[in-house]
């Protein structure tokens, strides 16, 4: 919005756009309602919660909650107000001379009254707001319940202060006045505050996690510019392609590649592992990582939200925004709770004025508020929400990524979790094998003239040969005569030794004699799932290496883990039909299918969930996208594409199968906290509401009164939020 200001020396005009600042700036959403969105800040019309914004960041987690802030002030000033009330409400309980016998029942009364409408209709006038919304829409919800009871007792007390004529004279006592429940009202309106208060707080430490990956972001980072120089700047300053230099004991700022020079970097914040991996130039790095021993510059390729700790921080969000499938019951139910509530609410007070002992209309009153309020169902409202949110801020800490909350239900009761190879059982690159040579050559002198041949190639097979040569700290020299021959293998010469690196075809287009010892081993190495290449030196096939996708280390402890909890395993692969075998039966994979391609993948989980079983699906690359999406849920390797990540409603941050283990233990715990706390408010309204109504009055001669309702509908949204909250100590 904007507006004009008049500079009264220069009598000029500027322009001054009013922008939203903080926490009341950008889209927010209710967590139970996610179809409820709205500009800055507010309350949902169907449920009454507090909306939350959709987009988190440092600066409005750090900001002062402003809900928080307010309800702290309202709740502050009604206790101090309702302090006093109680003591004037209460003399007869208390030791002493009664105040109203000193002041008088009139004066005792106007006081009541005077401590009481701030309380009610400043401090509870948030309540009232929300109720007359729920009204409107007729989407009942625990403001309703809180607005009648609290509206009832103090409008039943204003009438009885002021008109007593109007009531009986059995309502009456010996001085005329009627009975008054100022006391009831600013009460009740306290302890909903006070339960406003810890329900804001409680929701407030769900963001834990948020924070903690947050604040892994350093605020600043070192440019270089075009000259060489460098120059600090903040890190939301950096563009995709800067070269920045990064210096010991330094936080990596952004994603991107090493270009020059060499490091150790701690990346436990990403992977969970306390070693810390060392980084040479075409290495990644990770933003938010630890920089330890050496300084490099790095070539920035994601910055802003595109990068692994924002998107990490977005997941995260959205999954505590999200709800179960199992919320919608807490829903369905809310919604002919109330109505009912109210009815009974009505019913007790009729009974009470047709069959109860005198005065009738005290205890109509006194059933038909204690009724509405206890009735409150605050804590079914909690129950689900809170502990998704507990629940998914628990799984981020250990690198389970939860989007949804019905991601987090089915995992519960998983039967069939499909896997693709190639970067989820196993490393997702080439890597040598295995090296067997003859007698003529040692295993040195293979892998260097090996290594050599392959410096100037790019095939993925090659630069394994190359890496693993590294590790080995072979010495490598550029080849003289080097040549390609495509589709077969690379040759050239080296120490004045002709080399012939390749496949089987080489070797017979060479005119090569194969040892058959060693073609033997090149078979065997074939059905293992290895790529064997030859290698002959002076025309001579001196050695044999294997080349492989090489099975992560954490796999075999995952799938026996899976098995354990009873879940079978299917592989699905592109790669050929003898690797895929060899790969299942080693780590002892119930079902194989190979040669698929991306649509066919899609096909066999659809068929799988046509047999009514529950379905995940777990992968990393673009060609599992369709899957992932088709399953019941998508299990993204942190390690794949950006697409395989947003097809699916789990993420996996370390790319270790493991985590699905996790995921499933979190699921499990979730959902049995969340079936512990609609137990529990269930419980708690079912056997509340009667005792409000009156039924023990009978047997005990006892009435619930609208306070101790009040005290105990509290308790019980706090009890909710406590039992969630151990989701953050679940072993998992």
């Amino acid at each position: 919005m904007a507006k004009t200001e008049i500079n009264a020396c220069c009598h000029h005009e500027k322009d001054v756009t009013e922008k939203p600042r903080g926490p009341a700036s950008g889209i927010y959403t209710c967590p139970m309602h996610l179809e409820i969105r709205q500009e800055g800040p507010g309350s949902c019309p169907k449920c009454g919660m507090a909306l939350e914004p959709e987009t988190i960041s440092l600066e409005t987690l750090s900001e002062p909650d402003p809900e928080l802030i307010d309800m702290r002030r309202r709740f502050w000033a009604s206790a101090i107000l309702t302090l006093p009330l109680l003591i004037i409400a209460m003399g007869d309980m208390l030791p002493g001379q009664p105040i109203t016998s000193l002041i008088g029942a009139k004066i005792g009364g106007l006081a009541q009254a005077l401590l009481a409408t701030p309380v009610v209709l400043w401090g509870g006038w948030p309540f009232f707001v929300r109720g007359i919304q729920s009204l409107r829409g007729f989407n009942l919800n625990m403001f309703t319940l809180i607005g009648l009871g609290v509206a009832v007792a103090y409008a039943y007390s204003l009438i009885a202060l002021l008109l007593p004529g109007l009531f009986p004279d059995e309502v009456r006592g010996h001085d005329g006045m009627v009975g008054v429940y100022f006391e009831s009202a600013a009460v009740i309106t306290t302890l909903v505050l006070l339960g406003q208060v810890l329900e804001l707080k409680a929701r407030g430490a769900t963001s834990g996690a948020i924070r903690a990956l947050l604040e892994l972001a350093p605020k600043h980072a070192r440019r270089i510019d075009p000259d060489g120089t460098d120059h600090d700047i903040a890190v939301e300053a950096i563009e995709k392609g800067d070269l920045i230099r990064v210096r010991p004991g330094e936080k990596i700022p952004v994603d991107g590649e090493i270009t020059d020079g060499a490091s150790t970097v701690d990346e436990s914040m990403i992977t969970g592992e306390a070693m810390p991996v060392e980084k040479r130039a075409g290495d990644p790095v990770t933003g938010g990582t630890l920089n330890q021993s050496g300084g490099f510059i790095m070539r920035t390729s994601a910055t802003g939200d595109d990068t692994l700790l924002s998107k990490i921080v977005a997941m995260v969000a959205e999954a505590q925004r999200s709800r179960a499938p199992i919320q919608r019951l807490a829903d369905q139910v809310s919604s002919w709770f109330v109505p009912i509530v109210i009815l009974v609410s009505i019913t007790s007070f009729a009974i009470w004025m047709l069959v109860g002992p005198e005065p009738r209309l005290t205890y109509a009153i006194i059933s038909a508020v204690a009724v509405l309020i206890i009735a409150c169902p605050c804590a079914l409202g909690l129950a689900t929400p809170m502990s998704i949110m507990v629940g998914t801020g628990r799984g981020a800490s250990e690198g389970v990524l939860v989007r949804t909350g019905e991601a987090l239900e089915t995992l519960e009761s998983l039967d069939v979790l499909v896997v693709d190879k190639t970067g989820t059982l196993t490393e997702g690159r080439p890597a040598l094998s295995t090296l067997i040579t003859s007698s003529a050559i040692t295993k040195d002198e293979a892998l260097r003239f090996a290594a050599s041949l392959e410096l100037g190639s790019e095939h993925p097979l090659g630069t394994a040969i190359i890496r693993h040569a590294k590790d080995n700290k072979i010495k490598m020299t550029e080849p003289d005569n080097f040549q390609s021959h495509s589709g077969m293998g690379v040759s050239g010469s080296l120490d004045n030794r002709a080399l012939h690196l390749g496949n089987r075809a080489l070797m017979t287009d060479a005119g090569i004699t194969l040892d058959p010892k060693l073609d033997k081993c090149a078979q065997s190495a074939r059905e293992r799932g290895e790529t064997a290449i030859y290698l002959a030196v002076d025309k001579t096939l001196c050695a044999i290496i294997g080349v492989s996708d090489t099975i992560k280390d954490s796999t075999p402890e995952a799938i026996h883990m899976l098995h354990d909890m009873g879940i079978r395993i299917v592989m699905l692969t592109g790669d050929n039909d003898v690797t895929a075998r060899h790969i299942a039966q080693e780590l002892g994979i119930d079902e194989v299918h190979a040669d698929v391609l991306p649509q066919d993948k899609a096909q066999i989980v659809t068929d799988l969930m046509a047999k009514g079983q529950r379905v995940a699906m777990a992968g990393d690359g673009i060609n599992d996208a369709i899957a992932l999406a088709t399953a019941h849920v998508g299990i993204a390797m942190g390690t794949g594409t950006d697409i395989a990540i947003e097809s699916s409603g789990v993420t996996l941050v370390k790319g270790d199968l493991r985590g699905i283990a996790k995921a499933i233990r979190l699921s499990r715990a979730t959902m049995r906290n969340i079936r512990q706390n609609l137990v529990f408010a269930f419980a708690y309204n079912v056997l509340g509401v009667p005792i409000a109504a009156g039924v023990l009055f009978p047997i005990f001669g006892m009435m619930l009164s609208p306070m101790i309702a009040a005290a105990a509908m509290s308790l019980s949204s706090v009890s909710v939020i406590g039992n969630a909250l151990r989701l953050r100590r679940a072993d998992i």
